[in-house]
């Protein structure tokens, strides 16, 4: 599991690994930095990201390059995971660890074919 912490120009990246977060590092938010960044994810991970401006973008930036890409209900989420220190890090890494438990509230998104028939993208 990957969980992504997505701000304007960056997203703090923490994987979820046998039980143990780590931190990954950032990315920039530009469509290029995605696609290197997606290069490097295994074709076995989820990636989630919460509710923002960029998500949706983000989340087409790199769905070519995982299974499924997630984006969480911002609201639920912070509901149950009423965190005492926030910091990026422990925001996305709350999203993985909740993805990894099955416990992560999400939206619905439409498929491909939905957004072309409405003439998004």
């Amino acid at each position: 599991m990957i969980g992504i912490d997505v701000h304007r120009i960056f997203g703090e990246v923490v994987s979820w690994e046998d039980g143990s977060l780590r931190h990954t590092g950032r990315i920039v938010m530009t469509r290029s930095a995605l696609q290197v960044f997606g290069k490097i994810l295994l074709a076995s991970d989820d990636d989630v990201v919460e509710v923002t401006a960029n998500s949706i973008a983000v989340s087409r930036g790199l769905v070519p390059f995982v299974p499924r890409m997630i984006i969480a209900n911002p609201l639920q989420v912070k509901a149950m995971a009423k965190a005492h220190v926030k910091t990026d890090k422990i925001n996305a890494g709350t999203l993985a660890s909740l993805q990894a438990a099955g416990y992560l509230p999400q939206i619905w998104t439409p498929g491909a074919e939905t957004e072309a028939s409405v003439g998004w993208w």
